[in-house]
């Protein structure tokens, strides 16, 4: 099908910028390293992934995941370029430069503590807006990094493009049912406590980033630029986005493999699961693509392939080299789709897992989310962190003059909407800053005029 935007458009960026005459770096080789060396991208590594910072310095933070993310994309687009050097879509496969760093930016907008602290600020900003936090990295990027004067870290349009991961405003997608509005928990008598589910947010793009959105899809004929923001309602939920660009769903599918397997492999490695749990929780026809692809390999599981795997596993000598072999198995089965509707290249290829590596997937990260988020353990401290986030949001909120910190009473004082800025905020703490702010506030014998606030 015929294409009408130039690919010169994608290298654009918003903010007028020219590199230096002795500089070598491409559009995508400046973005890799603008969200490299930024504060949002360092800040990750104090944010939690899963497990607790602090239980331990060898599971993964959100930095190192995201650096992950980023490389597994980056293997996901070099099989491409391998696999379907002849396919129509080809020519527009990300470089690994261009890749890796979609990868890396993708959490830059979680708030400390996880999504604990990601339904905290929904309810904090219910009446500013909401709060969720891939709309938070598209507002990092496009207005709070300082790599230029107005436009955060002035990213080209073709890296936003791919970091836009759900692209409808919030105000669209959001639900007006009543259980869905974020407000406090009926029936508690002692404590006041937020509705979790009712906080919950909708996967979009927030309303203070219109303009960049649309500025973002102006080379895209209009007709694509609806459909491709369009989204489905869903009964007693948030509407849902239909379409992510080329690049995102790369991006995507490197966060499902990280997510499914290293999160896996973490579990393992601190005790949290077991070959019981894994036997429990990974029916073998969810497996049986791994295991078929596992046993094309120099292995000897015995007999039982299926509980074979599960031992080795569970024992350091050999889970690092199996936890390999299922990235290895997840990448090297990727392919190209069409959607048939979308002209522009960026839009109208995605990638996808056939239907036996998907399911597989899937069955991995359906077992981390039973047995290691959803756990007491984790859900406790999920729930502590979210406490502490409203509780430091609404101290703010009360008296932002007296309490804020000068930098960002300054940005408050000068903004039409000042909740954001509060909510800008406390979103990019760390989690160990989250938390010495909250004793610095409400314990008594915590906190000290000299500490850095």
């Amino acid at each position: 099908m015929a294409n009408d935007v130039a690919a010169e458009v994608w290298s654009e960026r918003r903010e007028g910028w020219t590199a230096g005459r002795s500089d070598a770096r491409d559009a995508a080789a400046t973005d890799y390293g603008r969200i490299i060396h930024s504060s949002s991208f360092r800040r990750l590594q104090g944010k939690t992934q899963i497990l607790n910072l602090g239980d331990s310095d060898f599971y993964r933070n959100r930095l190192t995941h995201s650096i992950e993310v980023a490389q597994v994309a980056g293997g996901i687009a070099l099989q491409l370029r391998k696999d379907f050097p002849d396919h129509e879509a080809a020519p527009w496969i990300p470089d690994l430069t261009l890749i890796q760093a979609i990868g890396a930016t993708h959490d830059l907008g979680h708030p400390p503590f996880g999504h604990g602290g990601e339904v905290a600020l929904h309810y904090g900003m219910r009446d500013h807006g909401g709060f969720e936090g891939n709309g938070q990295t598209l507002r990092i990027l496009s207005r709070l990094e300082k790599f230029s004067d107005h436009n955060g870290a002035n990213l080209s349009r073709r890296s936003l493009l791919g970091v836009l991961k759900y692209p409808a405003a919030m105000s669209a997608v959001r639900s007006t049912e009543d259980k869905l509005r974020p407000q406090l928990l009926q029936g508690t008598s002692v404590v006041h406590l937020i509705d979790r589910k009712a906080c919950r947010p909708p996967k979009c793009y927030l309303d203070t980033e219109m303009d960049v959105v649309d500025w973002l899809l102006d080379p895209i004929p209009a007709a694509e630029r609806d459909l491709f923001t369009s989204w489905n309602p869903v009964a007693g939920d948030h509407g849902k986005t239909r379409h992510k660009s080329f690049d995102c769903s790369i991006m995507d599918l490197a966060d499902d493999i990280a997510f499914g397997v290293h999160d896996l492999e973490d579990a393992l490695a601190m005790g949290l699961m077991n070959a019981e749990d894994l036997a429990a929780t990974l029916p073998e026809e969810a497996c049986r693509s791994f295991l078929d692809y596992i046993q094309t390999r120099e292995t000897n599981f015995g007999n039982d392939v299926r509980q074979g795997l599960f031992s080795a596993l569970c024992h350091e000598r050999t889970r690092k080299r199996n936890i390999g072999r299922m990235v290895t198995h997840l990448i090297t089965s990727v392919e190209i789709k069409a959607e048939e509707d979308f002209a522009t290249p960026l839009l109208r290829y995605r990638v996808d897992l056939p239907k036996p590596q998907r399911d597989f997937l899937n069955a991995l990260k359906k077992a981390v989310m039973e047995k290691v988020i959803r756990s007491a353990g984790v859900q406790q401290l999920e729930f502590k962190g979210q406490s502490m986030v409203v509780a430091v949001f609404e101290a703010f909120a009360t008296d932002p003059k007296s309490l804020l910190p000068d930098s960002t009473r300054a940005r408050y004082e000068a903004a039409d909407d000042k909740m954001r800025v509060i909510c800008d905020h406390v979103a990019g703490m760390t989690d160990g800053f989250l938390l010495r702010t909250y004793e610095r506030l409400f314990s008594p014998r915590m906190g000290s005029v000299f500490d850095r606030i």
